[in-house]
This record gives C-alpha cells, sequence and structure tokens, in this order.
C-alpha cells in the first residue's frame, strides 16, 4: 500500500490515542524464518513448496532490497532443521529448497520450532525478524506449553505468519493457541490455502507485504511503566493495519515511540 502517512493511522497505548508523527517506508534488513512442514501429511504438498517459495524469494531478495535482507529455511517435519541458514545467496537458499522432501511417519514440530527460531532472534538482536510457517493440517507432535511458546514469541519481537494448507482441522489445544494469539499478537496473517496450488499466490502478497512495511513514530510520555496494549488501526476504508513495536519496552528516546 502506497502513500500512507500520519493522518491515515491512528495509534492507541491502553485506549489511549497517540499523536503520529512520522510514517516512513521501512528500509532496515529483514531477517527472515521460512519454516517448512516437512511431515508425512505434507506428502502431496512437496511439489507446491518448491514452485512458491522461489517467487517468494524473488520479491523479499529483490533489488528493492539492496541485497540486505535474509532468509533461512527450515524443515519442521520429525524435527526442525535448518536447511539453508539466513543468507541472500539464491544458490544456497535453492540449495535448501532442494532439500525439502516429506519424511515417512513424522509429524509437524510447528512449536518447537517457534521456540528455537525465536531463542535464534534473540541472540541475533535482529530489528526486523519474520516467521513464515508453511504448515499442513496434520498432527502436531510439539510438547510444548503455548504460553511458554508466546513468551519467546513476544520476546524475540518477530512477527509471526502462518499459512495453513488445506482444509481446518481440530488441532491439540496448545497449537491452536499459539496460531490464532501469535498471529495476532506480533501483526501477522493467518490464512487457509484450501488448495495447495494456491500457494503461490499467497506466498508472492505475504512477500510484498513484508517488503512493503512502514515505520510508524509517534509520541508517548515519559513514563516508567511500559503499556500493557498497543493498537494500531487505519482511518482509509478497504485497508488493515498490523504492526508490532520494535524498540524495546522503554522509549529509545524521552516522548517518542517506533512501531
Amino acid at each position: 500500500v502506497e502513500n500512507i502517512g500520519p493522518t491515515d493511522l491512528t495509534i492507541r497505548e491502553d485506549n489511549v490515542a497517540r499523536e503520529v508523527l512520522r510514517v516512513q517506508p521501512a528500509t532496515d534488513p529483514i531477517q527472515i524464518a521460512l519454516m517448512v512442514d516437512t511431515s508425512q501429511a505434507a506428502r502431496d504438498n512437496i511439489r507446491d513448496y518448491r514452485q512458491a517459495i522461489p517467487a517468494f524469494l524473488d520479491i523479499v531478495l529483490g533489488d528493492n532490497s539492496g541485497g540486505q535482507n535474509q532468509v533461512a529455511i527450515v524443515g519442521i517435519g520429525e524435527r526442525p532443521t535448518i536447511f539453508a541458514d539466513y543468507t541472500s545467496d539464491r544458490k544456497k537458499l535453492q540449495a535448501g529448497i532442494d532439500r525439502i522432501f516429506s519424511i515417512n511417519q513424522a509429524g509437524t514440530y510447528l512449536l518447537d520450532a517457534i521456540m528455537e527460531v525465536g531463542q535464534g532472534f534473540q541472540k541475533r538482536k535482529t530489528e526486523r525478524a519474520v516467521m513464515v510457517a508453511l504448515v499442513t493440517e496434520g498432527p502436531e507432535l510439539s510438547d510444548r506449553n503455548y504460553q511458554l511458546v508466546l513468551e519467546r514469541l513476544k520476546a524475540s519481537h518477530a512477527t509471526l505468519h502462518i499459512l495453513s494448507i488445506g482444509s481446518p482441522g481440530n488441532f491439540q489445544q496448545d497449537r491452536s493457541q499459539v496460531v490464532q494469539l501469535g498471529t495476532k499478537s506480533t501483526g501477522g496473517r493467518l490464512d487457509q490455502v484450501l488448495v495447495p496450488s494456491g500457494l503461490t499466490t499467497r506466498l508472492k502478497e505475504l512477500a510484498n507485504e513484508i517488503v512493503g512495511q512502514y515505520r510508524v513514530t509517534y509520541s508517548h510520555p515519559d513514563s516508567l511503566i511500559p503499556p500493557e496494549k498497543i493498537e494500531v488501526s487505519t482511518k482509509k476504508d478497504g485497508l488493515t493495519a498490523r504492526g508490532i513495536p520494535i524498540t524495546p519496552p522503554a522509549p529509545a528516546r524521552p516522548g517518542s515511540r517506533d512501531r
């Protein structure tokens, strides 16, 4: 979405409106963890993964990125496995794509992957961190409490996007809570892709959203207690605003905060 300015957005902290000072295209480098379901349930989707991911990479690593954005590819069947570490090198990423196969009798370990990827983002102190999960409507075998996973996700300051392929299923409570609350609380998308052949279009839409983000700076009163809830909305019809704070809980400088 182009030509967004301060008058187009509303920021609220604990339901108190704040003055939007600046809205600028976000130019900081992005690190994207692309988590791909390689469980047995994903067997019929592997070909679609291999076709869709290069189209996603074309956008997030395109000329407009200046070569700064990086992508990692992580398999989440059986156990989280790095197929390609964070890089902008298309040959290395293609080698990672070539490693994507379904694992016989394996389940999905989405919650384990979010925990481990989030820990990695914390260690690297990544300014713009993104998790994109391509999951199949199959069994989740991670033994993780959803609250613990959401805490790690929040601490990583990453945005979580989930593209779930197939008809909606009934998952264990922990995965359902992470999928629903994790995407919403971090400003991410939760898309149901009913037909695997539609994955390329959805991934391209998501890629354009990621590289088309804005950095919003708004006024914030001096306070030792950070707000419990920050909301962003748009005044323009037909648009949806999502966001996540990209600065620590304490303002980087008195009187303002970025989003």
